[in-house]
């Protein structure tokens, strides 16, 4: 069975930086999209980054909000990162990942992720 493994999760001060990854057991590292999530109680997944591994190169998308302070990528063997930089108060939360197989990879699909990690939490203080 497909598992994910979240760490890094942290207590900074805003401004400050992070750096989450997220190691997949029994899962392929090509032709996959892996994604990182921030999850509320209660309330829908907020779409952070994804990245679609591809045997031609990687494509990397990113939620509105986190587009250019946070980088995805992936060491093409079986870990994720999450680089978060410039970090604000309002970025705090439960960091998930997940993955599917294949496309379509997208940061506003996340009902389309079939395998989902515990979370790790990211606080920001002011």
């Amino acid at each position: 069975q497909a598992q994910l493994m979240e760490s890094g999760g942290d207590s900074v001060q805003a401004g400050g930086s992070l750096r989450l990854s997220c190691v997949a057991s029994r899962y392929p590292s090509s032709n996959v999209c892996m994604g990182w999530f921030r999850q509320a109680p209660g309330k829908e997944p907020e779409g952070v980054a994804a990245i679609y591994l591809r045997d031609r190169g990687d494509i990397v998308y990113y939620g509105d909000s986190w587009k250019g302070r946070f980088t995805v990528s992936h060491d093409h063997t079986n870990t994720m990162f999450l680089q978060m930089d410039s970090l604000k108060p309002e970025d705090s939360g439960m960091y998930v990942c997940a993955a599917k197989i294949d496309a379509p990879c997208s940061v506003n699909l996340p009902h389309r992720f079939t395998t989902w990690g515990q979370g790790t939490q990211v606080t920001v203080s002011s």
